[in-house]
C-alpha cells in the first residue's frame, strides 16, 4: 500500500512567487491571520503521545500477513486497521510539517517533520506485503469474500484497484529485479538537473541600458518579459543558442530517459511508456490522444490570440520572443485580506450556499496563514490529509490581485478535500492530480467573471482579461505542445527509430512552428526555437505535463455548463468535489457532466477563450 500511503499525505499545489526577505516575525502577526493548529494537536507533547500509539500499532499491519487469502476477516480486519492507523498517521503528518512550514529555519520543527517521516517509512515497510499477497486472491475467491462479509464492499474501490494491475504484475524474483532498477531510475534527471543548474557555461549579454546580464534561468525568466523588444531578441537568442551548443549531450541523456521508460513498460507488460504512465489512474490513452487532437483542432483559436495580441503591442510581426511581455497594461488593483474574502464570497457565489458558508466556516475558524514571515515558506498550498478535522492554506499575502487570485484557486483544492472528507469514508477519501486542478481552475474563472464584471475601469478589464488570456495561451497550448513532443520522442524508440538531440530539435521545431502559425504568417519562429526542448525539465517527468492542461479544459467546461445550466450543473460538478477516490477520475468527470472522450470540453474551452477575447476587442473599439 506504499502508493496509497503517498496519497494520503499533502495533495498540494505550490504557487511559484517571488521570496522576498520578511522583516515581519510571527509574533507581529494578529491571531486571526494565522492558522490554527490547535484543530489537530493541543501541544507537542499531545503529537508525540500519538507518535507513540502508532508505533504500537504497526504490529496490527502485519497480523494476517501470509493469511489474508484464508478467510474474508482476516482481510477486513487488516483493511480496518491499516486505514485507521494511516488516518491517524496522516493528521500527524500534517501537523508536523504545517509547524515545520511556519519557520522552515527552526530546527525544533525540522526534528518534527523528519520523525515523522520516519514514521511513515517504518508504516510503509511493513505495509509492503499486501498488494502483491491480494493479488494472489483470485477474483471468484474475492466475490465470495464480499458475499461472505459485506463490510468488505467498503473498500472494493482499493481492492479493485490493486486487482486490475495484475497482468502488470510479476513474479517475486521479477518485481525484485524491477524495483532495483529505481536506485538508477532517476539519473538521467539528476544528471539533468546538475549540469543545467550548475555546469552549463552561461551567456552573458549588455541590453540596451548598458547593464551586463548572465543568462541563468532565472534572468531569462525576468528578461523575457521586459518591455525592450531588442533586449527580449537578444534575451532569447542567446539563451537558447546556449542550449543549442550542448543538443548532443542533451539530446543523449534525454533519450536514456525515454529509453528508460519504454524498458519498465515493456518489462510490465504494456504496450507503451504512455499506457504505463496513465494506467496508474486507470486512465485509457485516447484521453491523451484526444487532448493532442482537439487542441491541433482548436488552433485557429490560438491564432487569433496571436494576431490580437499583435494588435495590442502595435506590431506589424509577432516574434515568439513577444509571447511573455504583457499584452495589457498593469492595474494597480489592491486589497486586504478581509476584502479578498469578501470578493471571493461574491465570486464564488453561484457555487451555492452550501460551498459559502464552509468557505465563511474556514475564514472564521482559522484554517489559513496569511502573511509572509520570517523563515515562512514561500509560496502557497492546500493540504487535504486531515480527515476528521479540515485542510489548511498556506499563503503569502502581498495585497495584491496575485493574492486574490491564488487564494482563490487554493480555496478550490480545500473545498475539494473538505467535501470529499465529509462525503467519503477514508480510504477513498483523497483524490487523484488528473481531477484535483479542475476544483481550483474553476474558481479562478468565477473569480475573474466577478472582478470583470466589477471593474472600476476600462484599464482593470482589460488587465484582468489579458491576464486570464496569457494564462490560457500557456496552459492551454504551451503544455499541449509538450504533451505531443513528449509523446513523439517516446514513439521514436518504441517503434525502433533512432532518437537524438538533433531529431529532438527537429520534432520541437516543427511542433511550435504549428502551433504558432509560423508558416501562415502569424508569428516568427526563430530557428534557435528548436532547441527550447532541452530547457524543460518537465520532459523527465513521465507524461505528467498534460493533465495541466486537461485539468483547465474540464475546469472552463464545467464553468461555461454552470453558467448556462445553473444550479443543476453545480450540483453535477459537486460529484467530482464530493467524489474523493470513490472511483476513476476519468468516471468521476463523467458522472459530473464532462465526457473527456469527446470534443465538448475543448469546444467549450475555445468558447470561453473566445468570448474573452470578444470583450477585449470591444473594450478597444472604444
Amino acid at each position: 500500500m506504499k502508493q496509497k500511503l503517498s496519497f494520503m499525505l499533502i495533495l498540494f499545489f505550490l504557487v511559484c512567487i517571488a521570496s522576498f526577505a520578511q522583516t515581519k516575525t510571527r509574533d507581529d502577526i494578529a491571531e486571526k491571520y494565522k492558522w490554527n493548529l490547535k484543530d489537530l494537536y493541543s501541544s507537542v507533547e499531545q503529537w508525540q503521545q500519538d507518535v507513540k500509539t502508532i508505533e504500537k500499532r504497526i504490529p496490527e499491519l502485519t497480523e494476517f500477513q501470509g493469511k489474508l487469502g484464508e478467510s474474508p476477516k482476516n482481510l477486513l480486519t487488516t483493511l480496518q486497521n491499516m486505514f485507521s492507523i494511516y488516518k491517524n498517521y496522516s493528521k500527524l503528518s500534517s501537523y508536523s510539517a504545517r509547524l515545520k512550514d511556519q519557520d522552515l529555519g527552526n530546527s525544533e520543527n525540522e526534528s518534527l517533520a523528519q520523525q515523522a517521516s520516519s514514521l511513515g517509512t517504518k508504516l510503509s515497510e511493513a505495509a509492503s506485503y499486501f498488494n502483491p499477497e491480494v493479488l494472489k486472491i483470485d477474483s471468484k475467491k474475492m466475490d465470495e469474500f464480499y458475499e461472505a462479509e459485506p463490510k468488505l464492499l467498503e473498500y472494493k474501490i482499493v481492492l479493485d484497484d490493486i486487482q486490475r494491475m495484475s497482468k502488470h504484475t510479476l513474479t517475486e524474483s521479477e518485481e525484485k529485479i524491477i524495483a532495483s532498477y529505481g536506485l538508477i531510475a532517476s539519473n538521467q534527471y539528476d544528471v539533468y538537473g546538475i549540469f543545467t543548474n550548475a555546469e552549463l557555461p552561461r551567456e552573458t549579454v549588455t541590453l540596451s541600458n548598458g547593464e551586463k546580464v548572465e543568462l541563468n534561468s532565472s534572468a531569462y525568466t525576468k528578461y523575457r518579459t521586459t518591455d525592450n523588444r531588442k533586449d527580449r531578441a537578444l534575451v532569447f537568442d542567446k539563451f537558447f543558442n546556449n542550449y543549442g551548443k550542448f543538443e548532443k549531450t542533451i539530446g543523449s541523456n534525454l533519450a536514456g530517459h525515454v529509453k528508460g521508460d519504454y524498458v519498465y513498460a515493456k518489462n510490465k507488460k504494456y504496450e507503451t511508456a504512455l499506457e504505463a504512465a496513465l494506467n496508474v489512474n486507470n486512465i485509457p490513452t485516447s484521453v491523451y490522444e484526444n487532448l493532442i487532437t482537439q487542441i491541433n483542432n482548436s488552433l485557429p483559436t490560438l491564432h487569433r490570440f496571436l494576431d490580437l495580441k499583435k494588435k495590442m503591442l502595435g506590431y506589424d510581426t509577432l516574434y515568439y520572443y513577444d509571447l511573455y511581455t504583457s499584452m495589457v497594461e498593469k492595474a494597480n488593483m489592491n486589497f486586504n485580506i478581509e476584502e479578498g474574502q469578501e470578493i471571493i464570497l461574491k465570486g464564488l457565489k453561484p457555487l451555492g450556499s452550501e460551498y459559502t458558508s464552509i468557505l465563511q466556516k474556514g475564514f472564521n475558524e482559522r484554517w489559513i496563514d496569511y502573511y509572509p514571515t520570517n523563515g515562512k515558506r514561500s509560496g502557497a498550498y492546500s493540504t487535504g490529509g486531515e480527515y476528521d478535522q479540515h485542510p489548511y492554506i498556506l499563503m503569502n499575502w502581498t495585497d495584491d490581485y496575485n493574492s486574490v487570485s491564488t487564494f482563490a484557486h487554493e480555496l478550490g483544492h480545500t473545498m475539494h478535500s473538505y467535501l470529499s472528507n465529509k462525503n467519503q469514508p477514508y480510504q477513498s477519501s483523497q483524490y487523484s492530480i488528473f481531477v484535483a486542478e479542475i476544483a481550483s481552475t474553476l474558481n479562478e474563472n468565477l473569480l475573474n467573471d466577478y472582478m470583470v464584471e466589477n471593474a472600476k475601469s476600462d484599464k482593470e478589464k482589460l488587465f484582468i482579461l489579458g491576464s486570464y488570456l496569457e494564462m490560457l495561451r500557456g496552459t492551454l497550448f504551451r503544455q499541449t505542445s509538450f504533451a505531443e513532443f513528449e509523446w513523439e520522442i517516446h514513439k521514436k524508440i518504441e517503434n525502433g527509430k533512432p532518437l537524438n538531440g538533433e531529431i529532438m530539435s527537429d520534432i520541437y521545431y516543427d511542433i511550435v512552428k504549428r502551433y504558432y502559425g509560423h508558416d501562415k504568417g502569424i508569428s516568427v519562429v526563430p530557428e534557435y526555437i528548436k532547441y527550447e526542448w532541452a530547457y524543460i525539465p518537465h520532459f523527465y517527468y513521465n507524461y505528467y505535463v498534460y493533465q495541466y492542461a486537461t485539468s483547465i479544459i474540464y475546469a472552463t467546461a464545467f464553468y461555461e455548463k454552470i453558467k448556462q445550466d445553473g444550479d443543476a450543473a453545480v450540483q453535477d460538478y459537486f460529484k467530482i468535489l464530493k467524489g474523493g477516490s470513490s472511483d476513476y477520475p476519468i468516471a468521476l468527470v463523467q458522472k459530473a457532466g464532462v465526457d473527456p472522450m469527446s470534443a465538448e470540453p475543448f469546444k467549450l474551452a475555445m468558447k470561453r477563450m473566445n468570448d474573452v477575447m470578444d470583450k477585449i476587442e470591444e473594450i478597444l473599439k472604444k
